[in-house]
């Protein structure tokens, strides 16, 4: 049986109409083994450790960016009479993704099982990340007009720069099996999680994506189970009841608009799926939410 680490499901903001998070930490003793279902970069100020991605292990130190899938069980160590500072940044898929055809930024995460899921920077590069990374927090801890849209931009631009680094620094055999426009990606698990989180909203069901995929409906559901840790009805409600939560706190839709938005069919089926996930019915969720914001 496939043992699981500690799956974290939140974040500050998660719930939100912008789902973002980003803090600067100071690690005296590491962080344990863990995984999640949204993404993660961290950014390394000062201090020396390393961390484990899947039983991959690199080192840490000032100028180490990492970017962390959906699911990866990862560990940080900190070395002996050491802190790490880093910054943490957690974020929905969903700000990658684009309307319509564009695939935004998406291409980077099927990418990401066979590239480096770190690179090292060393001076102005070092330095010009740094930057970025303090004006985002300074953008995101202030109240300026436009802040969500200058914070996703430089989101993009932060893991565009990463991405170019991590194409320079890995191997040239590594780089040259990964052609930029590569099918290969096609028959791994990402292209599967993003069609499903691209379309959970309307009807979806395992024999959908075999078709479309072109694999069979036991294999779906084995690689959505060995990634995600859940079955796959159980990872589609998850999807839909984020997108329900973020609704009920930050619209005034009702909840059966919601229910039939996030793609179930009645109301009688999300209010049952939604009380056995949070122990509330939404109309409760959605009060308890207000009173703790204004509180």
């Amino acid at each position: 049986m496939t043992y699981f680490p500690d799956y974290l499901k939140t974040y500050p903001n998660m719930h939100s109409s912008f789902p973002f998070h980003i803090s600067k930490n100071t690690l005296g003793h590491g962080f344990r083994a863990h995984r999640h279902d949204f993404l993660e970069f961290s950014y390394v100020i000062e201090g020396t450790g390393s961390e484990s991605i899947n039983d991959v292990n690199h080192e840490m130190r000032a100028g180490t960016f990492t970017f962390v899938l959906p699911y990866q069980v990862h560990e940080i160590f900190t070395d002996p009479g050491q802190n790490l500072v880093l910054y943490n940044c957690m974020f929905s898929m969903d700000l990658l993704m684009e309307s319509g055809s564009d695939p935004g930024l998406s291409g980077l995460l099927g990418e990401m099982t066979a590239l480096p899921a770190y690179v090292q920077l060393h001076g102005q590069d070092q330095q010009q990340m740094l930057a970025l990374l303090e004006e985002m927090y300074q953008e995101y801890n202030g109240t300026e007009r436009y802040r969500q849209t200058l914070l996703k931009g430089k989101l993009k631009e932060i893991l565009i720069r990463f991405d170019r680094h991590r194409w320079k620094q890995a191997p040239l055999a590594e780089a040259a099996a990964i052609p930029l426009h590569s099918t290969k990606t096609h028959h791994s698990v990402w292209p599967i999680i993003h069609y499903i989180h691209r379309n959970y909203q309307e009807e979806l069901a395992l024999s959908d994506l075999a078709a479309k995929f072109a694999m069979s409906a036991s294999r779906i559901s084995e690689v959505i189970k060995q990634t995600t840790g859940q079955t796959f009805v159980h990872f589609l409600h998850d999807l839909r009841l984020r997108h329900a939560c973020s609704l009920l706190v930050s619209t005034e839709m009702s909840v059966t608009e919601i229910a039939l938005e996030v793609g179930y069919g009645s109301y009688k089926t999300f209010s049952r799926i939604f009380r056995e996930s949070k122990g509330i019915v939404p109309k409760d969720y959605r009060k308890a939410e207000h009173h703790r914001r204004v509180t």
